[in-house]
């Protein structure tokens, strides 16, 4: 069985990464990879933390591209690498828009697609945007599909895909980061790795509130808003802030803007997945509008306050391990009061249990897409 797995942003690379290396250990399986490069600077080293080294890199970044580029470069690309790869099956993650072409790119060529994370919706097509889109599309395209929760599985049988192609895995993110913890560093590494990446943080005393911002919906107001938000929980004085500034200009300018001169708020780079696990590991709690931050946090006990109006991880908040409270700076800064001031309310977040899997889901989509027969393009998988 031949399989192509390709994803262009770190988020995909981390969570297809335990998939990558699965199918890569299996003596049954010929496994190529491919990259789109969709954001190059945050991607490589989450290859080179895994050893995974691409035999196709698409190499589409360009400054300040757009939608329309992202999706024409790969649907253009992705149709050399497979024509020069014939494969069995294409793998594909979540919901960027490198998932989407790539899987187009597939069916126009009879490829068969697995879908990595499937069945997340939050039934509002503009948010978030354009993911909500690109993972509702990417559904009639694929021939399996990885449901990481059964609430997943749930909005897949809905829309009337096929039973017997649905699979719950639970979230290879778990897989990733349990690989993480077990391979990248022990307690005696992870005050170095703090201190190489953020030397004034490592040595604050002080609770520390994590926090991740990038959604193209929350840029603009919404993003001021949430920046004062942050900028009163700084101001208590007892906690400090550590926020790994996303790349992209918009996001650059307001958060440096509104948080850069504020005391105890600690602006870094974007990290590498490692220093970031160190981080989340050291952090007291999260605030982030990141979908995959609402699955690691709960996995190391962190509870998470998520800075959107909705959700594709309903599963956090039924189980209680987050809370949506959207972007109004009141809202989150007494939202992280409560979690601060309140150690009953801190410890039933913080203790929850994790709904979105057991560290096993890259197995279980290795196995199944091996019991799939070998049939025609468009027969039951």
């Amino acid at each position: 069985m031949k399989v192509i797995s390709v994803f262009g942003t770190r988020p995909e690379a981390i969570k297809l990464a335990p998939v990558v290396l699965a199918l890569q250990a299996d003596p049954q399986v010929q496994h190529v990879t491919c990259v789109s490069g969709q954001h190059r600077q945050m991607l490589d080293p989450v290859l080179a933390l895994f050893g995974i080294r691409p035999e196709h890199d698409l190499d589409i970044m360009r400054p300040g591209q757009d939608l329309t580029h992202i999706t024409q470069a790969v649907l253009t690309g992705m149709a050399a690498v497979l024509d020069a790869e014939k494969p069995d099956w294409l793998l594909v993650q979540g919901d960027t828009t490198t998932a989407f072409a790539a899987a187009l790119a597939a069916f126009y060529r009879k490829v068969r697609v697995g879908h990595v994370e499937a069945g997340l919706r939050t039934h509002n097509r503009l948010s978030p945007w354009p993911e909500e889109i690109n993972r509702r599309l990417v559904s009639p395209l694929a021939d399996l599909h990885f449901a990481p929760t059964e609430l997943a599985a749930q909005n897949l049988l809905r829309e009337n895909l096929d039973s017997a192609q649905v699979l719950v895995t639970g979230n290879t993110v778990i897989d990733a980061l349990q690989w993480t913890a077990r391979h990248a560093h022990g307690p005696a590494a992870l005050g170095a790795v703090l201190a190489q990446h953020a030397p004034r943080l490592a040595a604050d005393p002080r609770r520390l509130v994590l926090v991740t911002l990038h959604r193209r919906e929350n840029q603009g107001p919404p993003l001021h808003d949430i920046c004062a938000g942050l900028r009163a929980v700084a101001q208590r004085g007892d906690v400090c802030l550590a926020l790994p500034v996303h790349l992209n200009p918009a996001v650059q300018a307001v958060v440096r803007a509104e948080l850069g001169a504020v005391g105890g708020v600690y602006l870094l780079p974007p990290l590498d997945y490692l220093p970031f696990v160190t981080l989340l590991k050291r952090s007291h709690l999260v605030v982030t509008d990141s979908g995959g931050i609402q699955e690691e946090a709960p996995g190391l006990g962190k509870p998470v306050l998520v800075a959107r109006d909705t959700t594709e991880r309903p599963e956090a908040i039924s189980a209680g391990t987050a809370l949506l409270v959207g972007t109004s700076g009141a809202v989150i800064a007494a939202q992280c009061a409560r979690l601060l001031d309140d150690p009953a309310h801190y410890k039933r977040m913080s203790t929850a249990a994790n709904p979105f899997g057991d560290g096993h889901a890259a197995q279980r989509i290795v196995q199944r897409m091996k019991q799939a027969p070998a049939s025609a393009f468009g027969s039951a998988a």
